[in-house]
């Protein structure tokens, strides 16, 4: 390159003189400015660059790091990896072990192992993740769901991570690709099955509904019983205490009165009663009666 520009410089014709050797000086420098800049190239951060020679081929034990480095211009050229970790999702339908079909999404942050560049190179290019991982997540997915039920890939969805992460790590080391981490991000069955787990999960709680309204039931016969047992006892006690005391009869009716009479104190409304309305007509025959009755027949 630099000696077509000598060529083109000395075909030029002679002007003024001085004119000629300033722009021989200024087409010498431009092309050793040119050369210079093909002569340097620069890895920024993060990256890898391995050297490509049109002579021999790919230096397998040069891998240059991050900065300024130099090459032959025209005989070698960089190829440069970015050798941090890159997100992917990738889904892959598979059948369980009781034959539901799965539909899991992996999120894989992948990234190339820095000291086999070369041969990654060689063997796989710069698009290695689109070559390689798409398939052995595949293939690693459809052998670890297959040893899982259905239900064991929800109940046990950390035990399925962890051996997927363990049998994709190892399956990608031989492809000199890392995986800093595997997560399952998402878990689908089909809609028969899906159906199917909804309509069982409303028989079981069709069924808890109805064993609580037994219970339900239950507990109320049983509150009924000892309601009419506690009646029973109560008025046991009452012709009981009647039989002893006479007057007890009385003092059930002044009671009476006095619920009656706190309760109309306590409206907003005046109401105005007489004592026979408060059952509590002392005067009154009947007042006594039932007492004297008793107290009668306790004496007999």
């Amino acid at each position: 390159m630099a000696q077509n520009l000598k060529d083109f410089a000395g075909r030029i014709p002679a002007g003024p003189r001085g004119m000629g050797t300033a722009l021989k000086f200024l087409i010498g420098a431009g092309a050793l400015g040119y050369g210079v800049k093909e002569s340097i190239y620069t890895v920024d951060g993060g990256q890898r660059a391995i050297i490509f020679n049109r002579i021999g081929g790919i230096q397998p034990n040069t891998i240059l790091a991050e900065g300024l480095h130099f090459r032959f211009p025209w005989i070698q050229y960089p190829i440069i990896y970015d050798i941090r970790a890159r997100p992917r999702k990738i889904s892959s339908p598979t059948g369980s072990k009781d034959l539901q079909m799965v539909n899991i999404t992996l999120r894989v942050l992948s990234r190339p192992n820095a000291v086999s560049l070369p041969a990654m190179y060689q063997r796989l290019g710069l698009d290695y993740d689109e070559r390689v991982l798409p398939s052995i997540v595949n293939e690693v997915l459809k052998s670890v769901v297959a040893k899982f039920n259905a239900s064991q890939l929800i109940t046990q969805r950390a035990q399925v991570s962890l051996l997927i992460r363990r049998e994709l790590t190892e399956r990608a080391k031989d492809f000199n690709i890392i995986l800093d981490d595997v997560a399952i991000t998402d878990l689908t069955f089909s809609k028969e099955y899906t159906a199917a787990v909804e309509a069982k999960q409303v028989a079981q709680q069709e069924a808890q509904r109805a064993q609580f309204l037994v219970e339900k039931a239950k507990q109320e016969q049983k509150q009924k019983i000892v309601q009419a047992e506690g009646e029973a006892a109560s008025a046991k006690m009452i012709g009981e205490a009647l039989n002893k005391n006479p007057g007890y009869l009385k003092l059930r009716r002044i009671r009476a009165a006095q619920s009656i009479a706190k309760t109309i104190a306590s409206s907003q409304n005046r109401v105005y009663l007489t004592a026979d309305n408060l059952v509590l007509n002392l005067q009154d025959l009947g007042f006594t009666r039932g007492s004297d009755y008793l107290e009668k027949q306790s004496k007999k």
